[in-house]
């Protein structure tokens, strides 16, 4: 029998910490064969992230390999020194890091980047490793990929950013790729093309591929095996078909019963969460329902030309959950700081509740009557929250500055309240963000949002990094909230999945310009454009009742 290419057994890992010595692996075994794919998943916390810094040799200084093996190519790495790795790392095995912009240098080109990933390995001309650099960006399929090799990180959104470090994953065809969250920030036609590209290159080249994620349905549709793991232990592990559709562990059950399916509903989302308490049902509204939102032709152009934003129209009633879809680069973000009033347009208008606030420049909509009416949750809320403030600033904060409320008394008694809202606990008010889960960290974000008591409330990915678990948590909560509060929803997203069951209507947006709109269920069901259809086809399948069939 051949010996796989990587071979990791019964592996310890524990940590120094002040409170003393944690164990994060605990006898964590998996094999990855050459021209194979391992799936890892499971909830943060879990271990899937130690493990591949584990076998990189990235862990950090208080971390260290207690016990067991790892194996790669024939040999034994686990205590290989810093010379060896190195010259492993880049060439042989290489690593996609779940965060891009903590992983990239934020003063050096990205282009430049990969150039010196390929000049450390190979005997390649700065002028053949700059050529090399594009190539590799157009292969991930980053538009006019020569311009943006000369960006600089924070130039690029966070979607760009992903594709920057899976070229530069791929640069030197190494035998081994380890994939942490690699798609993320992607929408889903991206995320497919990328994930095509690693898997057939795994299978042309012999290659092998670990790939840690949340997303269930990539695992499901990409991955030969799949490993799941709880609090650093293994719990189960099968191919895709036996293990997502007849999960033999209680935790795997959870996992797969809180994934978003095409047939799924909020409601039957069930978490390994305590449920909240039950909202009434949302009341009917009526056709004569006002306007909340109107958006007509809105456009926005930056100075060097680009078009994000070119004629959106549409509009929105109280009480409506309105999802906008698309691909990177389709305007989705920008017409949610558009809308908030945190860019300015180029033209076109924003009118809510009848007045219009596009007029209103973005550095004074602060001040203007409509701020605590129109608020936003962004894509990830371990980077918008203050790291300086404790969970109770970041949501008194609008309250001091919106609702003018600095009584003592009253300011605790209103975070309490947004805090008891989200099913934040309120013994958490204390902590900052590096002390809370992503799934805590979102509900602040969410509680800080909701504390004002505004009419509109625009989500930006709020859902995108957090586990299947803990985003079922967050949808039953939004929908919740929803119907309690009469709250009306733009949901910014790329998982089709979230956005069907979450939202009333849909528009698809591509290149800045509205391609389709209609009721969400309809869309889904009979899209009209071709591009709608090219969507909806590239959705990760993953449906335990017909994995075995």
């Amino acid at each position: 029998m051949t010996a796989p290419l990587l071979d990791v057994d019964n592996l310890h890992v524990a940590f120094a910490t002040r409170r003393g010595r944690v164990e994060a692996l605990r006898g964590v075994s998996f094999a990855v064969p050459a021209g194979g794919v391992l799936g890892i998943v499971g909830e943060s916390g879990s271990g899937k992230s130690v493990a591949s810094l584990a076998v990189m040799g990235l862990l950090d200084r208080a971390g260290a390999v207690t016990a067991g093996r790892i194996r790669f190519d024939g040999a034994d790495i686990t205590r290989a020194g810093g010379h060896a790795l190195r010259r492993l790392r880049g060439a042989a095995l290489s690593m996609i890091f779940q965060n891009p912009r903590a992983a990239l240098n934020p003063i050096r080109a990205v282009g430049a980047q990969i150039a010196d990933v390929l000049r450390a390995h190979r005997p390649l001309s700065a002028a053949e490793a700059k050529a090399r650099a594009v190539a590799l960006l157009e292969a991930v399929q980053i538009r006019d990929a020569a311009r943006r090799a000369a960006a600089l990180p924070h130039e690029l959104s966070g979607g760009m950013c992903q594709r920057v470090m899976i070229a530069m994953a791929m640069a030197c065809e190494p035998r081994l790729i380890i994939a942490d969250e690699p798609t993320t920030g992607l929408d889903v036609t991206t995320q497919k093309a990328v994930m095509d590209l690693l898997s057939g290159l795994v299978r042309q080249r012999g290659m092998g591929l670990v790939l840690i994620t949340h997303d269930l349905g990539l695992a499901a549709q990409y991955c030969d095996q799949v490993t799941v793991m709880e609090a650093g232990r293994v719990v189960e592990s099968a191919p895709p078909a036996r293990l997502f559709g007849a999960p033999r562990e209680a935790y795997t059950r959870r996992l797969v019963a809180a994934c978003p399916t095409p047939t799924s509903t909020i409601a039957g989302l069930t978490p390994d969460a305590p449920p909240l308490p039950p909202a009434a049902a949302a009341p009917p509204r009526p056709p004569g329902t006002p306007l909340l939102l109107e958006v007509q032709n809105l456009a926005k152009r930056y100075p060097d030309g680009t078009v994000a934003v070119d004629g959106v129209s549409f509009a929105m009633r109280h009480g409506e959950s309105l999802g906008l879809v698309g691909e990177s680069g389709s305007g989705k973000s920008t017409i949610s700081r558009l809308v908030t009033r945190l860019v300015d347009a180029t033209g076109g208008e924003v009118i809510f509740e009848g007045e219009s606030i596009g007029a209103i420049p973005a550095r004074d909509f602060h001040r203007a009557p409509q701020r605590g009416r129109v608020q936003i949750v962004f894509q990830d809320a371990g980077e918008s929250l203050n790291p300086r403030f404790s969970a109770f600033d970041s949501i008194a904060d609008p309250l001091r500055r919106l609702s003018r409320l600095h009584d003592p008394v009253s300011l605790r008694q209103g975070v309490q309240e947004a805090a008891d809202g989200v099913g934040l606990p309120r013994a958490l008010l204390d902590r900052y963000p590096h002390q809370l889960s992503g799934g805590q960290r979102a509900r602040v974000g969410i509680a800080r949002a909701i504390a004002v008591q505004p009419r509109l409330l625009v989500l930006d990915e709020p859902t995108a990094a957090l586990d299947v678990s803990v985003q079922a948590v967050v949808l039953q909560l939004l929908e919740r909230l929803r119907r309690e509060k009469g709250l009306s929803y733009l949901f910014v997203s790329h998982d089709l999945n979230v956005v069907r069951m979450l939202c009333d209507r849909l528009i698809v947006l591509r290149q800045g310009r509205v391609v389709e709109q209609g009721e969400s269920a309809r869309v889904f069901q009979a899209p009209a454009d071709a591009y709608t259809a090219q969507l909806i086809a590239a959705i990760p399948h993953f449906q335990p009742e017909r994995a075995l069939v």
